[in-house]
């Protein structure tokens, strides 16, 4: 079988803090004295039921790893070590999710916050070969018009080179607020060109994604697989063409679907949707880029053919240069064609944009 750390792909669903290595995390509590809950640190798999408790459980972990984080320098570490992870998975395109409010108190502000991950990703993308955006997310648990400053912060810096912002998302715990109060924000950010990319369709079904579809009119869903529980929503999805972040470990993990067998990867796929497989959160849920794919593999029994066509599904649905977007298209057909052959890697081809520290800067 061919390798699948070699196949050319997008990571579009990777969260900021869920994003780090367990190491760092462990290092940055000591350093700073910090006791972790030992659910953190044990490297098993968070297992919670899909219901207030399991979801308190799941953010109650996620804090204090956050909790950890405080400082520019902490910041550029955990964007740096999630570029070097995804080049050795075969991701060519990154596109790594924050909310800035979490370590703004830490560096000086909100915008201070967003232009260390922008400069990070940026030298980043020079040092690795993968090419790194950055989602801007605002959170359910907040007021809508904390999203609305987000937006309008997010649109100041928006841009498709590496270390740009490339989308607005909406996170954390879907039942919470109302969907259609947060639909402003997403004006705000549509009309800055960027991408809409909330959450929908994990912890609610299918009447809440047609909710989301209506109000945000998202580019790309986070989740977003309980969609098949109505096929006029779903068929809806693929209407207007909405890709899919299909994140196999957490829906596992979170309660959403019992057993990885249970993931409705093929009806998706066979409903026409285009799907983008990501890891979410791995400091939690104990896997990465390349084992979604191997779950799709393994469990699903998809031949190499569809693993590249999901391949192909994330590149496409992602905010990747027109460069990056045909180096990695090649690349799947070259995975493809040759079963011994060694595919595309990120790093095979340099950005075009490279630099740190003064390329920051926002849209005017």
């Amino acid at each position: 079988m061919r390798d699948l750390a070699r196949l050319p792909k997008a990571h579009l669903h990777l969260h900021f803090t869920g994003s780090m290595r367990l190491a760092t995390l462990a290092e940055l509590a000591a350093h700073q004295g910090m006791r972790l809950p030992a659910a953190l640190l044990d490297g098993n798999p968070l297992q919670v039921p899909a219901d207030a408790r399991g979801w308190f459980r799941f953010q109650r972990l996620y804090d204090a790893a956050r909790a950890c984080v405080r400082s520019e320098a902490h910041m550029r570490r955990i964007v740096a070590e999630a570029a070097e992870d995804d080049a050795a998975e075969g991701s060519g395109r990154l596109e790594i999710q924050v909310d800035p409010t979490s370590y703004a108190p830490f560096v000086g502000g909100l915008t201070p916050a967003l232009e260390i991950v922008m400069d990070e990703a940026r030298a980043a993308s020079a040092r690795t070969g993968v090419e790194v955006g950055v989602v801007v997310a605002a959170s359910r648990m907040r007021h809508p018009l904390d999203a609305r400053t987000l937006a309008r912060l997010a649109a100041r810096y928006a841009g498709d080179g590496p270390g740009q912002v490339v989308g607005f998302g909406l996170s954390n715990d879907e039942r919470k607020g109302r969907t259609s109060e947060f639909a402003p924000a997403f004006a705000i950010a549509r009309r800055a060109g960027l991408a809409s990319v909330p959450h929908g369709g994990e912890l609610l079904g299918a009447d809440h994604v047609g909710v989301v579809l209506e109000h945000l009119e998202p580019d790309r869903l986070g989740h977003g697989v309980r969609a098949v529980e109505d096929p006029r929503v779903l068929d809806d999805v693929v209407r207007r063409g909405v890709a899919l972040e299909v994140c196999p470990a957490s829906n596992v993990s979170l309660g959403v679907f019992a057993e990885h067998e249970h993931l409705p990867l093929r009806r998706l796929a066979s409903a026409g949707a285009t799907l983008a497989l990501g890891a979410d959160d791995p400091l939690l849920f104990g896997s990465r880029l390349v084992e979604q794919y191997e779950v799709a593999r393994r469990v699903h029994g998809l031949d190499d053919r569809a693993l590249a066509e999901l391949a192909r599904g994330s590149v496409r649905a992602s905010r990747a240069t027109p460069g990056t977007t045909r180096r990695l298209l090649a690349g799947i057909d070259r995975w493809l064609a040759d079963p011994h052959g060694p595919g595309t890697d990120a790093q095979s081809e340099q950005p075009t944009s490279t630099g740190s520290g003064s390329s920051v800067t926002p849209k005017t």
